[in-house]
């Protein structure tokens, strides 16, 4: 005899509330950590009125801090010993794009000792990321979209 009503087939639905519940913990997670792992080397950089352009996660970016602390990425490097850790990176990717971000007060000797290094490396082409100029936004504007974003100018080494 079995006891309970004599229905014995399988149950054959998934409960999908726990996988749904551990999704969106997941995403939350996600969206608060992403913001913090896409930071770099702070820097305060000069402001320009040119145009953003297209950027991808596989930039070589030359940071120049406050400081006067150089930085390939998020590795600390020396003035001296850049252009020998350059090259051997950029020369295995000839195609990728490299930029500088120097901070606005950061002696403009420093700024052209980083970028003879860049060159000495074999790098022809250098990026100067700046950030567009802080202005109020027009009368029909209410959102601050249009604040601030960060642009990049492209030009050759000398």
């Amino acid at each position: 005899m079995t006891g309970g009503g004599g229905d014995d087939r399988l149950m054959s639905e998934i409960n999908v509330t726990p996988l749904v519940d551990v999704m969106l913990v997941l995403l939350i997670i996600f969206m608060v950590t992403a913001p913090m792992m896409i930071q770099g080397v702070p820097v305060a950089l000069p402001e320009t009125s040119a145009a953003p352009m297209d950027s991808s996660d596989d930039n070589l970016v030359i940071s120049v801090n406050r400081a006067r602390e150089v930085y390939i990425n998020d590795y600390k490097a020396d003035v001296a010993t850049l252009a020998a850790k350059l090259g051997p990176m950029h020369s295995g990717r000839p195609d990728q794009r490299v930029f500088l971000r120097a901070d606005k007060d950061v002696p403009y000797g420093l700024v052209v000792a980083v970028m003879a290094a860049v060159k000495e490396a074999g790098i022809d082409k250098l990026g100067v990321v700046t950030e567009k100029p802080q202005v109020p936004p027009p009368a029909g504007k209410k959102d601050g979209a249009g604040d601030k974003s960060q642009g990049e100018k492209s030009a050759k080494v000398p």
